[in-house]
């Protein structure tokens, strides 16, 4: 028989599942929220809730939003002639601290990966050749990892759009190998940004 009740076996066997937390830590939080005040724990279970029912992804980016569109695509100040290419949402809240870029962006939902089976197929590469063919974009920016998935990724976009006629770059000096782009702080994304430069299409070198 079990020294611990069913229930908190259950939520400490979720809260394991997410990233970064383990056992102890997870075992850590279920007691927290046993200690804690009843409407702190009703406050979280609601907030859990609110995000699965009210948030959703952009129709036009796949950034995180509450409504058909996020609030960068609805923000009439923002440059629509310069999309921004990221792996993940966390990669758009990374630029946006920069304070370096004005555009648009466009989330991948990850970087190819053929030892894990992501391929084209599971990125949204054909959402992002449709919104240039609606015309109206000068410049993609490539802004996935500087890691071999995403060189990999860039080099394959790159080939990829060069037939849209756009100019396509990719985020230059500042960004070490194999960093990921949404633990990099403002600094060396702003400068990566203002030092972007052009990528050739075809096979990394």
């Amino acid at each position: 028989m079990s020294l611990i009740p069913e229930p908190v076996e259950r939520l400490a066997a979720e809260l394991g599942r997410l990233p970064g937390i383990g056992p102890k830590t997870a075992q850590r939080l279920t007691f927290y929220c046993l200690r804690s005040d009843p409407g702190q724990v009703e406050r979280l279970a609601a907030a859990l809730g609110d995000l699965r029912a009210a948030v959703r992804s952009c129709s036009r980016c796949f950034f995180i939003a509450d409504s058909d569109l996020c609030a960068i695509c609805r923000n009439a100040t923002r440059d629509p002639s310069v999309i921004c290419v990221v792996e993940e949402a966390l990669d758009v809240l990374a630029v946006e601290r920069s304070g370096g870029f004005h555009g648009l962006y466009h989330v991948l939902g990850g970087a190819l990966s053929p030892i894990e089976g992501i391929g084209p197929d599971q990125l949204r590469v054909g959402e992002l050749e449709a919104r240039l063919r609606e015309g109206g974009v000068s410049e993609v920016v490539l802004a996935t990892d500087p890691d071999v998935e995403g060189e990999a990724t860039s080099h394959y976009l790159a080939e990829r759009l060069e037939a849209f006629g756009v100019r396509v770059t990719r985020l230059a000096h500042g960004l070490p190998a194999g960093a990921d782009l949404q633990y990099a702080d403002e600094l060396t994304i702003a400068r990566a940004l203002a030092g972007r430069r052009g990528l050739e299409a075809g096979p990394a070198s």
